[in-house]
């Protein structure tokens, strides 16, 4: 349903900017999120109160969940979060490729296209690696997400070479978009299918911590590079990270 609800916004954000152009668009963009916010305190002060219960203390467990099998596939989405950019970097990239050949304004449109195929590839991909999960047995998850993280680390290689063919960048998104559905999809199963009852709350509080801080690490060191160096070695970066997580993710796929 998430990636679904990207797809609309893409759409509609190429119909405006042939309309109206780039900069409005943009200001523009500011009205769903006004509305969303109020939807949000809407649904809060018409939410049905709760019941009063004993407070129970709150204990995050980090030593166990890291020991065994469970911290070594915490210890490759680390590595995965850490290679794991916003895809408006994609964007960014598509855009940059394509203005020399067709102009800012349509390799906008172009890019923002490429965006909703990578939203489609990504919903379609989802609901596949969710069953194909639950049949390849305990480790199905971590074989799922083995795979997203193969699909990205071939997607940025792409991303990284700079062709500037449509084409090319085609199968970037589209390899990028199949990867987050595995991804998005593997990582929790595989949390889940991994951890004791007793810890797997703290099990997850602990990938989205990981998952938090990787991203907003991958963005901000992968953006340093490719205002310093260049998109190539941006993407060379994260492609490393990839093929690291990758490496984690085939040995605990094994159970060793």
């Amino acid at each position: 349903m998430d990636n679904l609800g990207a797809i609309g916004g893409p759409l509609l954000a190429l119909g405006l900017v042939a309309a109206v152009g780039t900069r409005l668009a943009i200001g523009l963009s500011v009205i769903p999120g006004l509305l969303a916010a109020a939807a949000i305190v809407y649904a809060i002060r018409h939410a049905p109160p709760l019941r009063q219960r004993d407070r129970q203390p709150i204990r995050i467990r980090v030593r166990p969940v890291l020991a065994g099998g469970l911290g070594r596939l915490l210890g490759s989405v680390a590595a995965f979060e850490a290679g794991n950019v916003a895809a408006t970097l994609l964007i960014l990239r598509a855009t940059e490729l394509l203005e020399p050949g067709h102009g800012h304004t349509r390799a906008t449109e172009l890019a923002l296209g490429l965006y909703v195929g990578y939203n489609a590839a990504a919903t379609v991909a989802s609901l596949p690696a969710g069953r194909l999960g639950d049949r390849l047995g305990p480790r199905g998850p971590v074989r799922v997400l083995a795979a997203g993280v193969a699909l990205f680390a071939a997607a940025y290689l792409l991303f990284a070479a700079g062709g500037h063919g449509l084409a090319v960048l085609v199968a970037g998104f589209l390899a990028a978009g199949v990867a987050i559905g595995c991804v998005e999809t593997a990582e929790h199963a595989a949390v889940a299918a991994l951890a004791p009852a007793d810890l797997r709350g703290s099990a997850f509080g602990l990938l989205a911590t990981v998952q938090s801080l990787g991203n907003l690490t991958a963005s901000a060191i992968a953006g340093v590079l490719w205002t310093t160096l260049s998109p190539t070695a941006a993407f060379v970066y994260l492609t490393a990270w990839t093929l690291l997580a990758l490496l984690g993710l085939l040995t605990a796929a094994r159970g060793r």
